[in-house]
């Protein structure tokens, strides 16, 4: 928690006032006792109605000034816990996107979304109850002793023995759920997870009709959030109960030695009063206080899940070299003896691969599922760092460039076409944001997307939904490409990207490349070997390795696992 301390900094004078306005509150409710013990043992006793109706008016008016101050301590409160909550989850957000893909890997997408909406709103919730209880309600416990203790020392040790037996019970109870909540938010995140992807794959799910078998495994995900919220509930439970025991069972020692203490005339009835009303405060005040200890508990199970995220270093932003000082290199990308496994995997799903790619010319990776195709097109933009050998663009070691700065060089269209919710025009800006309509146009047309936008009745200002839905596949992985194109970077990598194509609007597309962007170096990653017969190499992937390296009709006669795959997706005709 203290590590979200600093998200506090710009809410000073709400932290000191808030808590101050509700210390005022606090003080007039102790006061109203007192006075009740004076209408008791003046007013009432001497049958002075005048006094009765005076005092009477200050408890009205204690009650007013306390609602204001209240009302005051609230919209302090507000201010500061909705901001903090808005300055964590905007740092936190911020954060998620510096992180490098193994760490995203290592957390998990549900987890972080999980972190940054459910747990960020628990968090700003124990702030905003801290602000408004967690002063008044000890206040309120310190102060009703000092004034029990200033009326009779003697009967204010009940006081003493009731706090420090509801102190113990929220203790205990505060170290047995603590390491329960984190078990919930856990369960909470395998509920997410489930969640997310059958909604993404709503259609695949209904395709396989897997509805009762996703449901199932729902079910018992929410079960699992249920048995542990209960487990929780059942030990939070006794807080309430066993408070207000202790404190009956306080105001009945009260009564039973304050009624000895008024016969031997230590004590007066208006001063009992006033130790049963300060009883029934301090009583309150640790009810609302164990409460609060349920919500900080829950709220420093959450800090410490963001702490986490936190703790977790982002990508290093790398050198200080950029492309565009190394463009008269005539290798563009070059390969040594590199090799990659991520952290989780026992074996290296790249190994020991080794190329060199002149400027301008085509490579075509191909290769069987799991091949390590596109962990090998994922190490170009460093989103994965290999673990032996060197990737060279342009000459210089990839580690050596500014990683944003080498990432706006490569086009990278990824497996799965993702758009985002807002215009063909605001998403055809990603890459370069000041890109021109005729730009944008001229991109579209390179990509093979032009045509079906221009028929659309809004053009480029067509809405696209979440995740492209209002879009067929190959209409989505064309956007995708042209997005990919616009700033003619100097390599343009396509993972499978063109997957959903037929093989005219392939060729076609492909006959753009070369024609409209001679000096871009382009990566073809297929499994269709009609798509890279034209490529200048081409790359044959299997179990992380390289088993060829050449052109099409070279593999063709060197390379058994291109010509099995060649031969597998042609006739037999096409074949010989």
């Amino acid at each position: 928690m203290k590590k979200l301390l600093k998200y506090l900094r710009n809410y000073k004078k709400e932290l000191i006032f808030g808590p101050f306005f509700k210390l005022l509150e606090a003080i007039f409710e102790l006061i109203v006792p007192h006075v009740m013990g004076r209408i008791i043992d003046i007013g009432i006793a001497n049958n002075d109605t005048k006094y009765i109706l005076r005092m009477s008016g200050l408890i009205v008016l204690l009650g007013f000034c306390g609602l204001a101050f209240a009302l005051t301590c609230q919209i302090l409160a507000s201010k500061c816990a909705y901001g903090f909550g808005t300055e964590l989850r905007t740092a936190l957000y911020k954060h998620i996107n510096s992180l490098s893909y193994s760490s995203i890997d290592k957390v998990g997408t549900s987890s972080l979304v999980n972190r940054l909406t459910n747990d960020s709103n628990t968090v700003q919730n124990g702030v905003n109850m801290f602000i408004r209880l967690a002063t008044r309600s000890p206040f309120l416990v310190i102060g009703a002793m000092v004034m029990a203790m200033r009326i009779d020392m003697k009967l204010s040790i009940i006081f003493f023995i009731v706090a420090i037996l509801t102190t113990i019970v929220i203790v205990s109870v505060m170290h047995k759920t603590v390491p329960m909540y984190k078990t919930t938010q856990k369960n909470l995140d395998r509920a997410s997870l489930l969640t997310r992807e059958n909604l993404e794959g709503a259609r695949v799910i209904r395709a396989f009709s897997r509805q009762n078998e996703e449901i199932e495994d729902f079910r018992k995900a929410v079960d699992d959030i249920a048995v542990s919220s209960i487990a929780v509930g059942r030990i939070s439970s006794i807080l309430n109960p066993f408070s207000f025991m202790i404190m009956n069972l306080g105001i009945v020692a009260i009564i039973w030695f304050g009624g000895v203490r008024i016969d031997t005339g230590y004590l007066t009835q208006g001063e009992l009063t006033e130790f049963v009303n300060y009883m029934s405060q301090i009583l309150l005040a640790l009810i609302v206080l164990a409460n609060l200890i349920v919500t900080f508990t829950k709220a420093f199970a959450s800090a410490n899940r963001i702490s986490e995220v936190f703790d977790i270093q982002p990508e290093k932003s790398g050198g200080n070299e950029v492309p565009e000082n190394h463009k008269d290199s005539e290798n563009i990308l070059e390969f040594k003896n590199v090799s990659f496994a991520y952290e989780t995997a026992g074996d290296e799903s790249v190994k020991n691969v080794s190329f060199i790619l002149k400027r301008g010319e085509m490579l075509g990776i191909i290769g069987g599922t799991g091949s390590g195709k596109s962990t090998l097109a994922n190490l170009i933009p460093c989103f994965y760092r290999a673990t032996q050998g060197e990737i060279l663009v342009s000459g210089v070691d990839v580690y050596n460039y500014n990683f944003n700065a080498l990432r706006q060089s490569i086009g990278i269209v990824p497996q799965k076409a993702v758009l985002f919710t807002g215009s063909i025009r605001d998403n055809m800006k990603w890459h370069k944001a000041d890109a021109s309509d005729d730009e944008i146009i001229s991109a579209l047309k390179t990509a093979q997307a032009w045509e079906f936008v221009s028929r659309m009745p809004d053009g480029l200002d067509t809405k696209i939904s979440q995740g492209g839905k209002n879009l067929s596949g190959g209409q989505k992985q064309r956007i995708s490409i042209a997005r990919a194109i616009v700033g003619n970077p100097d390599i343009l990598i396509l993972d499978d990207s063109t997957s959903a194509l037929d093989y005219a609007t392939d060729l076609a597309l492909r006959k753009s490349l070369r024609n409209d962007m001679p000096d871009t170096t382009v990566i073809m990653i297929s499994q269709r070997t009609t798509s890279l017969k034209d490529a200048d190499k081409i790359v044959v992937m299997d179990d992380g390795e390289t088993v060829g390296i050449g052109r099409h009709d070279e593999l063709l006669e060197n390379c058994e696992i291109y010509r099995e795959i060649y031969n597998s997706q042609m006739n037999e005709k096409e074949g010989n």
